[in-house]
Order: C-alpha cells, then sequence, then structure tokens
C-alpha cells in the first residue's frame, strides 16, 4: 500500500529541475487528496474516542507509535535515519511546529471549545499560510488564488458555523489556542519550504512525527493519566487507524504534497479536511447534514479546485 501512494524520495531533493517539478504537480495533488480524506475521516474518529480517552493521550501515544512504524519503514527500505549536524536545528523546529504544537494546542482546546468551533477558528490556517507564503517565500497572491481562498474559507465558516460562533469569557483560552495552533502550523508550511529537509521522505517523516508526538505523549500520561482499561475494542479499532492513517500515510503524504505545491496552494487544499469531516460524521455518528450544509459544502470544495488550478 506504502509503495502505491508514496511518492519516490528521491523526487525531495533540492537539485529538482523546475520543469521536473511542474511534471510531479499531479503526483502533489494526489498526495493532497489523500491527506484531506485521511485527517478528514479522523475528525468523527477523535470526536468519538473522546469518549473512552483523553485527547493528548490519544494523539501523542499514536504518534510515537505512528513514528516508529515509519521509522522501521525505512529502514526496511534501506533509508538511513542518521540526521547530519546541521539538519537537526530545521528538524526540531518542523517538528515542533508541524506536530507538536498542532496536536497540543489543538487536543487543549476542546476542553473550552465544541468540536465544530475549534474546526473553524482551526482552518483560518490557510489564510496564514497565503500570507506568510507570500512574504517569505515570495508566492504571487493572484486574484485567483485569492478567491479561492475566500470561497473556501467562507464554505468553511457556513459549514461548521452555521449556527454562529459565540465568543465569550469562559471560551476564550480554547479560541486563543486554536488560534496559536492554526498560525504554528501555517508557519511549519512555510518553514517546510524555506527549509526542506536533506532527507529521504519515510525517514524524515518518522523523525518529525515520532520528535513532535514523544512531548505529547509525556504530557498526556502526566496531565490526564489516561486508562488502558477505558478502551473498548472499537476504541482500539480507531486507535489504530489514527496510527496507520492519520500518521503512516496522511501525514507522510502531506510532506510530500509540500515538496510539489506552493505552500498557499497546498494550504487552501487542506480546507477539505472539514468538508469530508462533516459528511463522514453524519455517516458515522448520525450528525445533521441539511441542505444548507450540502450547498456550503459544494461551495468550500469548488474554491479548493479553483486554488488547485491557480
Amino acid at each position: 500500500m506504502f509503495r502505491f501512494i508514496l511518492p519516490d524520495p528521491h523526487c525531495m531533493t533540492d537539485s529538482a529541475q523546475p520543469a521536473a517539478r511542474a511534471r510531479l504537480a499531479p503526483a502533489g495533488l494526489i498526495c493532497l487528496a489523500i491527506t484531506s480524506v485521511g485527517w478528514g475521516l479522523n475528525w468523527p474518529v477523535m470526536k468519538y474516542l473522546l469518549t473512552e480517552w483523553p485527547p493528548m493521550s490519544a494523539r501523542g501515544l499514536t504518534g510515537v507509535v505512528g513514528g516508529l512504524l515509519l521509522a522501521a519503514l525505512a529502514l526496511a527500505r534501506g533509508q538511513s535515519l542518521r540526521v547530519p549536524r546541521d539538519q537537526w536545528p530545521r528538524l526540531l523546529l518542523l517538528s515542533f511546529l508541524n506536530v507538536t504544537l498542532w496536536m497540543t494546542l489543538m487536543g487543549l482546546a476542546l476542553l473550552w471549545l465544541p468540536a465544530s468551533e475549534a474546526a473553524v477558528i482551526a482552518y483560518t490556517m490557510p489564510v496564514w499560510a497565503s500570507v506568510l507564503a507570500w512574504l517569505v517565500l515570495g508566492e504571487r497572491m493572484t486574484w485567483l488564488r485569492i478567491a479561492a481562498m475566500l470561497m473556501a474559507f467562507a464554505g468553511i465558516a457556513a459549514l461548521l458555523g452555521g449556527n454562529g460562533i459565540s465568543a465569550s469569557r469562559d471560551k476564550l483560552p480554547g479560541i486563543i489556542m486554536v488560534l496559536i495552533g492554526a498560525f504554528a502550523f501555517a508557519l511549519g508550511t512555510v518553514a517546510a519550504k524555506r527549509l526542506p529537509l536533506n532527507l529521504p521522505l519515510i525517514a524524515s517523516s518518522a523523525l518529525q512525527i515520532g520528535l513532535g508526538c514523544v512531548p505529547v505523549a509525556i504530557a498526556g500520561l502526566l496531565i490526564e493519566r489516561p486508562q488502558i482499561a477505558a478502551l473498548s475494542s472499537v476504541g482500539w479499532s480507531l486507535m489504530a487507524y489514527m496510527t496507520f492513517v492519520q500518521f503512516c500515510i496522511a501525514y507522510v503524504c502531506w510532506f510530500a504534497a509540500l515538496a510539489r505545491l506552493p505552500a498557499s496552494v497546498a494550504a487552501i487544499g487542506t480546507l477539505a479536511v472539514p468538508v469530508i469531516g462533516v459528511v463522514a460524521s453524519a455517516i458515522a455518528l448520525g450528525e445533521p447534514l441539511g441542505p444548507g450544509q450540502i450547498a456550503a459544502l459544494l461551495f468550500t470544495l469548488a474554491g479548493v479546485v479553483l486554488a488547485t488550478r491557480s
């Protein structure tokens, strides 16, 4: 399965010519689509799992196991996990921004915010990423790309915030955490383009996920004190999904998509994640999905498609 979805690690080198990158753009879109489906389906998975296990422990421990599995896969494919000394600072920075902060802050924010409100704020990430990509990477902010971002973001707001988002003092800690997490992930998205790791794809993913999730898992064990006995057979199945799909497949494809697409386009493409999550929640959890939500869903997907064509 990994041989089918994972791009050739040799395509990740900085020496690739512009023409080669252009030919690889469809592979980037495929990787982005796989990421969106994997992360989108993780939405109802996490919502159900929260009834049995706390968020930081669930995310941190599955991430550590996922990182170890990817490390084993990298070694089996003949990839070295050795990190050159000059690569360690950027590896730690990317792990902290793309994994640690996002996992920790989004997990803690759910203690103050409903999942739908947290998602609306979290998916302001493409806005920050597009602006940062323009300022740091010099990516052009074309009118078409701006229109695509506004369409997709408006659809997300209508899809998840149909009942309105109430900003009260009680919710302020959660709102602040989600905003910081969204900005950190956007910064990590741009940093991954600005400071690419000179490592094979699977090895790089294993190291980023493993290093990024270790502090999350430790914090979860110390603060949340999860009980193994609380997990049902369904809970164990969902933990397996998070390990294999969210981390071993979706995260690897995200890093591969970043290598092949402009940072702003990749970020806007993630707006398909909550769309898939809403549909999956309606099917799996019986959550409402009316005509208005379907219209907002189509509007969001139209913005995502427009972004990929920009």
